[in-house]
């Protein structure tokens, strides 16, 4: 299984444009073969002390993938190209940390 944790900074006040255009595409990648969860995330409202902070600006996309070849797949999926276009105007910077389990 492979894990993702992508980063997106967006630019200031544009959260709620981005997670619209964001849940158009979920259901595509819901049923790409090997996609086990997609989903994106943003601050919880606790008062724990450990929690850091991503910010208003910030939204963590959330994946598992059961092999790497169906991550590589999703990345090129015309679907996705075409979400990433709707929302680059959007976007500051991406971070994508892949991982599995150990």
């Amino acid at each position: 299984m492979i894990h993702v944790l992508a980063t997106i900074q967006l630019q200031a006040g544009q959260r709620e444009a981005f997670l619209n255009a964001f849940h158009q595409v979920m259901p595509h990648v819901h049923q790409e073969q090997g996609c086990i969860e997609y989903g994106p995330s943003i601050d919880a409202d606790s008062t724990l002390s450990v929690q850091t902070r991503v910010g208003d600006d910030t939204v963590v996309i959330i994946e598992k993938w059961d092999s790497l070849e169906a991550l590589a797949a999703h990345t090129t999926a015309p679907h996705m190209l075409e979400y990433r276009q709707k929302v680059k105007a959007l976007v500051v910077s991406t971070t994508v940390n892949i991982l599995q389990p150990a």
